[in-house]
């Protein structure tokens, strides 16, 4: 009965060995794939951060071009309005008369059109 005891100790601690390697085994497969999570995120982390950069980056280019444009836009518009306002003051200039009626045939229309207006929304509609 002595070597059926020592026997089922013996088969006891075998048991028992045998989980505490397989027990270490599982913890260290579940330490590395937890390390290659955190490489993983970490790589992840970095992708992001570097696209947020080169967002930033193109969205103050944008930003540049886009107010470049605007300034020049408004530099042109000022460049035209110049232009129109000489050319005006020099049709005057040397057409007083034919200025004079084409500014009272457009302030005629203008009239027109307000009495026109005016008269269509007193009636209701």
């Amino acid at each position: 009965m002595n070597t059926t005891v020592k026997t089922l100790g013996d088969e006891a601690s075998n048991l028992a060995h045998e989980a505490a390697l397989g027990t270490e085994h599982a913890i260290r497969s579940t330490q590395h794939l937890a390390q290659q999570g955190l490489d993983g995120l970490g790589t992840a982390r970095a992708q992001t951060g570097a696209a947020l950069q080169q967002l930033a980056h193109d969205t103050s280019a944008l930003t540049h071009r886009g107010m470049e444009a605007l300034r020049d836009g408004g530099q042109q518009l000022r460049e035209k309005s110049s232009h129109a306002r000489q050319a005006t003051a020099e049709y005057i200039q040397h057409e007083p008369i034919k200025s004079v009626l084409i500014a009272a045939a457009v302030g005629a229309g203008l009239m027109g059109l307000l009495t026109l207006l005016s008269r269509h929304r007193g009636n209701g509609h």
